[in-house]
């Protein structure tokens, strides 16, 4: 039997951050992690390249959360993007902003990054054990008292549960947190893939496999009602849609699909130009090009690649001279150029999500500490909380912010919770 002032599960981001936080206020701190190496799942963060966080103000950022950004006002105002970078430059990370407020390391390796918070564990002298997997928490009276782990007693003053999602689940991340959480009474919001590519129906994504669109809108339509947009980059793929934009639009798409909603989603190609500037513009190049074919003119308007497809799906003949295209013609051009539709069949598995949305019930965990409500020294942090973001960094400062203010709490006791359940409700 062990002893430890704080045992946090799971080496991810915010396992780390909230194992160095503890460690800095002096506390004997022992991280178990059940995979062979700590930190997997970040080494494949940005394709590689770790997106670290974004420069967002705190306002902004948690626009950008879901279901709850609010929840996140008191670790943000702990510990934020400034924080995490100042830390990573201290252990020889250079940092460069990029567009969208995003910050990668310079040299664009999410090694050096998980390299520097190991570091710093290491120094604060974190303990580390790999291969260690969790098997139940240990309850008394409300109160965590440790936990068994690979059929040995640890005991803990405080425990936090770091243990990821569900998305990428060969990195270790396949959530058997939930669970553990659930046995000592926790709320799961039920985990669906978030920030995940989708499938479609008919064959026109797989015609496009490979093309990467920049600076067009993409529209959600649930049962023939907007539910929402973004604007930015995406790419077709032999399943249907893939990219930032469809991505971010994907948290709408998996819900509404499990409620067996009908999902279409539209591409305005030319969101530059209101539906009478791009009539204009269409007309303006059929009278100045009337002798020439209008495959030959399309190359005006879309990618090459696209044009034998954009042709298809309007049935017009590619042969065909411009001055002979009629105005019903020009106004279906006009609107498939505006509104190319898609309907969504399937989102892509956990394997192929970014991260997971639903999670630990945010309302069974205090924000000022991350402790939950339920049982007194046991803490959560990163993405097993019922809370995700867009892409561009937010999903990882999520993780740090938590972790670190988990990390804190544990240490500082529990003073911030007994006024908080003291407080009248908002």
């Amino acid at each position: 039997m062990e002893s430890y002032d704080v045992i946090v599960v799971g080496a991810g981001p915010a396992g780390l951050l909230a194992a160095g936080r503890a460690a800095e206020l002096g506390g004997k701190v022992l991280i178990l992690e059940k995979m062979r190496h700590p930190g997997r799942k970040l080494l494949i963060t940005g394709k590689g390249r770790c997106n670290i966080t974004n420069d967002a103000s705190v306002g902004e950022f948690i626009k950008y959360v879901f279901p709850n950004g609010k929840f996140l006002r008191n670790a943000f105002a702990q510990y934020y993007s400034k924080d995490i970078i100042d830390l990573l430059e201290r252990y020889g990370v250079e940092v460069s902003l990029e567009r969208g407020g995003r910050y990668f390391p310079t040299n664009n390796k999410a090694k050096d990054v998980l390299d520097a918070l190991l570091h710093w564990v290491d120094d604060l002298k974190v303990e580390i054990r790999t291969g260690f997997k969790v098997e139940k928490l240990i309850v008394e009276n409300d109160e965590i008292l440790g936990l068994y782990s690979n059929g040995q007693e640890f005991l803990a003053k405080s425990v936090i549960l770091s243990t990821g999602g569900k998305s990428y689940p060969a990195t270790g991340s396949n959530g058997e947190g939930y669970e553990l959480a659930r046995r000592v009474g926790h709320t799961i919001e039920k985990p669906i893939p978030a920030l995940v590519p989708v499938e479609t129906e008919g064959g026109v994504a797989q015609k496009l496999q490979g093309l990467n669109l920049k600076n067009v809108r993409a529209v959600v339509w649930v049962n023939g009602k907007k539910m929402g947009e973004d604007f930015g980059e995406m790419i077709f793929t032999h399943f249907g849609l893939s990219g930032p934009i469809i991505l971010t639009l994907s948290r709408i798409m998996v819900a509404e699909l499990q409620k067996n909603n009908k999902v279409e989603i539209t591409i305005d190609l030319k969101p530059a130009l209101d539906e009478q500037k791009l009539d204009n513009r269409l007309q303006r190049d059929l009278n100045e090009h009337g002798k020439k074919k209008i495959s030959n003119i399309f190359r005006n308007w879309l990618p090459s690649s696209m044009i034998p497809v954009f042709i298809e799906l309007l049935e017009l003949d590619p042969e065909k001279e411009c001055h002979q295209i009629s105005g019903k013609e020009r106004k279906k051009i006009r609107h498939l150029l505006k509104n190319m539709p898609f309907k969504v069949s399937h989102s892509r598995s956990f394997k192929e999500a970014i991260i997971t949305a639903g999670g630990i019930s945010t309302k069974e965990i205090f924000p000022k500490t991350m402790e939950s409500k339920l049982v007194s020294g046991l803490f959560f942090a990163g993405e097993m909380i019922d809370l995700d973001a867009k892409t561009g960094g937010y999903n990882l400062q999520i993780a740090y912010s938590t972790g670190w203010l988990a990390g804190n709490s544990c240490m500082l006791g529990n003073k911030n919770n007994l006024l908080e359940s003291k407080s009248p409700e908002k």
